[in-house]
């Protein structure tokens, strides 16, 4: 444990995209040595930079510790998932996907030592499917953080029926020490927040394929009524409408047609308008 804070003193991230590098920028500013899996150079570099940036945009906050060099030196990416195996935590942050997260986790379960931890940023597969496909069902459970990452002080843990208590605590302590709450839930379809926030959003969407108000409306509605600080739309926009879709289909198989998604999100989706990273969804970016 790194002695400053209580986090593991080594980190491995499976996946460098938008979550999984604010995943390594979380425990990077909180003092752990991280380590990025990515399948190519090309994509382990692309993830260096998003990290990098992060931490850029910390220190211009004023609230990083030390210097940008100081954290960067402590960030290195393999091109193998072999290569975490160093690691006391590995967090799995691939696509969601059930069959590319499975050999992920099977690779980085064969790589770390016995005593290591594993993780999945899983938003709604099942963390007891995942477990089933493991040999230590019990160092494994999920560790959902919310995007974007450096701005959310929100981190779900996911109790699969194997997890032990004590890592459970545990992992409640790692998040306290990376500035965030903890919430615990048992696995069910969508935990809890995912479940409630596509259900808002999947309202949302249908609301604007009605013509009940604008895209824009909407939100500032929820945004001013309720308070949530980023409207649904907006939300579904920075999340991505293929994630978003993905989950509605499966919690839709899981808990029936109140999850349904709207033709206006596959349609969105046919067309390549995925949100913020196509620069087009229920918003220009």
């Amino acid at each position: 444990m790194t002695a400053a804070t209580g986090l593991p003193t080594n980190i491995g991230v499976i996946g460098g995209g938008r979550m999984g590098a604010g995943i390594a920028h979380a425990f990077l500013i909180g003092g752990c040595q991280v380590t990025i899996a990515e399948a190519t150079q090309d994509a382990a570099r692309a993830a260096e930079d998003r990290v990098a940036e992060a931490v850029q945009k910390t220190a211009a906050r004023g609230t990083l510790q030390g210097s940008v060099e100081d954290q960067l030196v402590r960030l290195s990416t393999v091109t193998d998932i072999e290569g975490l195996g160093a690691a006391q935590l590995v967090i799995e942050a691939v696509p969601e996907v059930f069959d590319l997260k499975v050999p992920a986790l099977q690779r980085a379960e064969k790589a770390i030592a016995e005593n290591a931890v594993l993780a999945t940023n899983t938003s709604s597969l099942s963390v007891n499917g995942l477990a089933s496909t493991l040999l230590r069902p019990e160092q494994f459970f999920g560790l959902h953080f919310f995007n974007p990452v450096p701005a959310s002080t929100l981190v779900e843990l996911v109790r699969g029926d194997q997890t032990t208590e004590t890592l459970v605590t545990t992992a409640k302590e790692w998040v306290a020490a990376l500035g965030k709450t903890a919430v615990v839930v048992k696995d069910a379809p969508g935990f809890a927040s995912s479940r409630l926030g596509v259900a808002i959003a999947l309202e949302a969407m249908r609301m604007v394929e009605e013509g009940v108000a604008s895209a824009q409306d909407i939100d500032t509605a929820m945004e001013l009524g309720y308070k949530h600080p980023m409207g649904p739309l907006r939300t579904t926009d920075v999340v991505g409408l293929d994630v978003r879709l993905g989950i509605a289909e499966y919690l839709a198989s899981a808990l029936g047609d109140r999850f349904a998604p709207p033709q206006i999100l596959r349609d969105k989706v046919a067309r390549g308008e995925l949100g913020r990273k196509s620069g087009q969804g229920f918003f220009s970016w």
